[in-house]
């Protein structure tokens, strides 16, 4: 049961994040680092996370979805780090980059034990 809601909780918001960077471009900006083209970012981010989040729902599918979602997370942590590393980090001030940081760790841990659990 809890691998469900699990499923359903990242499904829904990748979803969600995969709007925003469409229709809030400029809230994901801070977050984008320097060398990466900011609109190229937002679509690609956008198809991914919208793609992984619709897998997450479908329990045929949502093996490959856990992956996507595990893959995702860890793909996401250098830039949880570089933004914890910068004057003005994009969360905020401190604690609250170490503690994204740290709920960074405990997602990719989630989307690993999903992925486990989920049937091929």
């Amino acid at each position: 049961m809890l691998k469900n809601i699990l499923s359903y909780l990242f499904g829904l918001l990748l979803l969600a994040s995969a709007v925003g960077h469409i229709v809030n471009p400029d809230f994901y900006a801070p977050m984008i680092p320097d060398f990466i083209p900011e609109g190229l970012a937002n679509v690609a981010t956008a198809i991914v996370e919208a793609a992984i989040g619709i897998l997450l729902f479908l329990p045929k599918y949502r093996h490959w979805g856990a992956l996507g979602f595990f893959l995702l997370m860890i793909a996401f942590l250098p830039i949880h780090i570089w933004d914890l590393t910068k004057e003005n980090p994009a969360v905020g001030p401190s604690p609250a980059p170490e503690i994204r940081l740290a709920i960074q760790f405990l997602v990719i841990y989630a989307g690993w034990w999903i992925y486990k659990k989920a049937k091929p």
